[in-house]
């Protein structure tokens, strides 16, 4: 069993400490420059304005007229107040102090109603900040733009700004994360909670392998008295690393059910990649279980679960769903409950194995935003394969 004399060098205290050493204080330790899940494609219908937040920057989506899918920072850029107390009219979302009329799809200044012919103003030289959206799997995910972030930061309160968030192009962007599926047809299910703590403990609690018997007790997953040691193999993968595919563990009934059902071996393979997706995928003969959790910050103090999975297993949604639900609702019970000691800003420590995934996260985002700083590549804290080692 780990023990404490394999403790980690450096001892982490609080998440804002933990943000401090890898960015800067002003982005509480988030990661900008990646898609994140902002809200489900079904809650954004015809001409509702919808509002979400995402790194401590509100926004609000909407649909177009021809069904797509657009985010804007939610803030008029004449007098600050939300633009989702306004209306959408099509392609244009309107301010409701002064009648601003901004593009959608740019957020592009069209109209201002005040102006006579006698103003000089550029209109089309003033946006509302924007945001690029895909949607998959039932999410519309945003891209958050470090450069919207720092044209929003250092021309608020200006109008007519040519770095205004959307006035720039980003260039070209990699698609937003799409879950793996293996077959034309399958069922899928999306479940999401909330995380009182900041998004790096929500993270490392997403990817530690040794609270299971204890939050997880039940009687389809579980039991302390089955706690064994465990060896699996991990590979380093670009911005992330990889559990080799494995058997899984014979203490989950879930697996066992799965192998009973083809009369094959399961294999799992779980990747974790920056900013936040943990992806699982189980397969045995012709079934397969694909999922997808990300953990995403939406304040420094707040981080949210979206929980995607499908399957072709027969294995009703209903079924699955309170299943599901009750695994989710244990992990959001204990981060609650550890959000209580972390008030206090305890010393922490991760040790050896059971907790080296976790060392390898806050590695490889120190390095990522060392890389940016100075322009080299970015130094992959594996060197290559290795064997971890605990009891769950």
């Amino acid at each position: 069993m780990p023990t404490m004399s394999e403790a980690m060098r450096t001892m982490f205290q609080t998440n804002s400490e933990t943000a401090r050493e890898t960015a800067p204080e002003s982005d509480a330790g988030f990661l900008w420059d990646f898609w994140y899940p902002a809200v489900r494609s079904a809650e954004i219908r015809g001409q509702k304005l919808v509002t979400a937040m995402l790194l401590e920057v509100p926004l609000v989506l909407g649909r177009t007229s021809d069904g797509k899918a657009f985010a804007m920072r939610d803030s008029c850029p004449h007098r600050g107040i939300p633009l989702s107390y306004g209306r959408l009219d099509g392609e244009i979302v309107e301010c409701c102090y002064h009648g601003w009329r901004f593009d959608a799809c740019s957020g592009r200044c069209v109209e201002i109603p005040s102006l006579t012919s006698q103003d000089k103003l550029k209109v089309e030289r003033i946006f509302a900040g924007h945001y690029p959206c895909e949607e998959r799997d039932g999410y519309v995910w945003v891209y958050m733009s470090s450069s919207s972030r720092t044209a929003s930061d250092t021309s608020r309160g200006r109008v007519g700004a040519d770095d205004e968030p959307g006035s720039r192009p980003l260039g070209t962007l990699p698609a937003a994360p799409a879950l793996a599926v293996f077959s034309e047809k399958y069922k899928i299910i999306h479940l999401s909670c909330e995380l009182p703590s900041h998004v790096d403990q929500g993270i490392i609690g997403l990817m530690d392998p040794a609270h299971g018997p204890f939050v997880h007790q039940s009687w389809f997953w579980r039991k302390r008295a089955s706690i064994h040691e465990k060896a699996k193999q991990f590979e380093p993968i670009p911005n992330g690393f990889r559990m080799s595919p494995h058997q899984p563990s014979a203490n989950s009934a879930p697996y066992r059910l799965l192998a009973k059902m083809t009369g094959e071996p399961v294999t799992t393979t779980i990747d974790f990649v920056l900013p936040n997706l943990r992806t699982e995928i189980d397969r045995s003969g012709k079934l397969w279980f694909s999922s997808r959790a990300t953990v995403t910050p939406v304040r420094r103090d707040l981080c949210r679960i979206d929980f995607v999975a499908a399957w072709n297993v027969p294995l009703p949604v209903a079924i699955f769903r309170p299943f599901a639900k009750k695994f989710l609702r244990q992990d959001q019970l204990t981060m609650i409950q550890q959000a209580e000691g972390l008030k206090y800003n305890p010393h922490l420590m991760l040790i050896d194995d059971a907790d080296r995934q976790a060392k390898w996260y806050f590695a490889l985002k120190a390095n990522l935003l060392e890389s940016r700083r100075t322009g080299a590549p970015m130094v992959h804290p594996m060197t290559g394969p290795v064997a971890l080692r605990w009891r769950s």
